[in-house]
């Protein structure tokens, strides 16, 4: 018999890949994302699961809900009226703590209140890496099950041979300005490093919103300096909308490092995407990057930032030259994980409401 969960959300390839691949049957079933009414970039945002009124009024629907990300603007006070209606249906809640920084806001404090409402309202908990786990056991006293991120790109783009070339190309992608993302500086840095690097280019991406006066994201001091160093033949500035994701795989497979310009953070979804197409990453050292995937790091902060990201830079750079690729996943080890989250997914969900179960009978 299927498990129905309101999953939140229900469309980002995350969860979509916490099924087990085809032919597998799927003994989870998560319910749609609600129309959300924003744009066709995010179908499922705002998430229209995270209120006690949609609880009450589909409380038939669904066994456990489990939230993974989406309640940026949620209040921990409608968090929690949200866990008091779970409860008043018998309906378990699962949390999977993907940031135990938001990379969105600006400080810590609002995310803080949020996990703090579901940390503790939650039946289970999960997380990403060992290192995340110590923390929320630090800070909640809270056991989180570790399971990890399954593969992003899809099946056909696993086994990909990568292009050939004859340049080194890094890849700094200023996606829309994120709160946690500072990279002028780094840009400079490798602007600077690119001398003592042979066949070194240096590819900036930023999206048409910051670029452009007059959208809100507009940031005219980077829009400046991107187009100066453009205009020097410094960088290959490109500037476009989002991607599509075959637009994105071919983009992250034409790159030998990604440079992720990241003042904090915990877990990257881009990472996983690098690691699916055998592209470096270059990390901060904040967060767990480096547990969830093999990565190189660099300074989040302080006066290391920078010599450390080039000093990654010329280590990957050193293998290029002498022919050892980045690491890669493999199509099947990523169809045997994916197989081993599903199952971890489904005991957890098992074991949540057999424990509801018992404490209603």
């Amino acid at each position: 018999m299927s498990i129905l969960v309101a999953s939140v959300p229900s469309g980002h390839v995350y969860v979509r890949h916490l099924a087990p691949p085809p032919p597998s049957p799927a003994v989870v079933v998560r319910l749609p994302d609600p129309p959300s009414g924003a744009s066709p970039d995010s179908p499922w945002w705002p998430p229209r699961m995270l209120t006690s009124a949609w609880v009450h009024g589909h409380a038939s629907e669904f066994d456990l809900m489990h939230v993974h990300f989406g309640f940026d603007a949620v209040s921990p006070e409608d968090l929690g009226a949200l866990a008091v209606a779970l409860r008043q249906h018998d309906k378990p809640l699962v949390l999977t703590v993907h940031d135990l920084r938001n990379p969105h806001h600006p400080t810590a404090e609002a995310h803080d209140a949020q996990l703090d409402v579901l940390v503790a309202a939650a039946d289970a908990v999960l997380t990403l890496t060992p290192g995340a786990a110590a923390v929320i056991e630090q800070r909640w006293g809270r056991t989180a099950t570790v399971v990890p991120h399954p593969h992003v790109v899809p099946s056909e783009w696993l086994a990909r041979p990568r292009p050939t070339r004859d340049r080194f190309v890094v890849g700094l992608h200023a996606k829309s300005l994120r709160a946690n993302m500072e990279p002028l500086a780094l840009v400079h840095g490798i602007v600077d490093a690119l001398a003592d690097l042979p066949g070194a280019v240096l590819r900036v991406d930023a999206h048409t919103d910051v670029m452009t006066e007059g959208f809100a994201r507009h940031d005219s001091a980077l829009a400046g300096h991107l187009t100066a160093l453009a205009d020097e033949g410094l960088v290959d500035l490109r500037v476009h909308d989002y991607f599509t994701d075959d637009e994105l795989w071919a983009y992250l497979q034409g790159l030998d490092v990604s440079v992720l310009p990241y003042r904090f953070g915990t877990h990257s979804g881009w990472l996983e995407a690098c690691h699916d197409l055998g592209t470096w990453v270059a990390a901060p050292d904040c967060g767990f990057y480096a547990q969830q995937r093999p990565c190189l790091t660099y300074a989040a902060d302080g006066a290391e930032r920078v010599p450390s990201l080039v000093a990654a830079l010329r280590e990957a750079h050193r293998g290029w030259q002498e022919g050892r690729p980045a690491p890669r996943a493999t199509a099947m080890g990523r169809r045997a994980e994916r197989e081993r989250v599903a199952a971890v997914h489904h005991e957890v969900y098992e074991g949540v409401l057999g424990r509801r179960r018992a404490c209603t009978s």
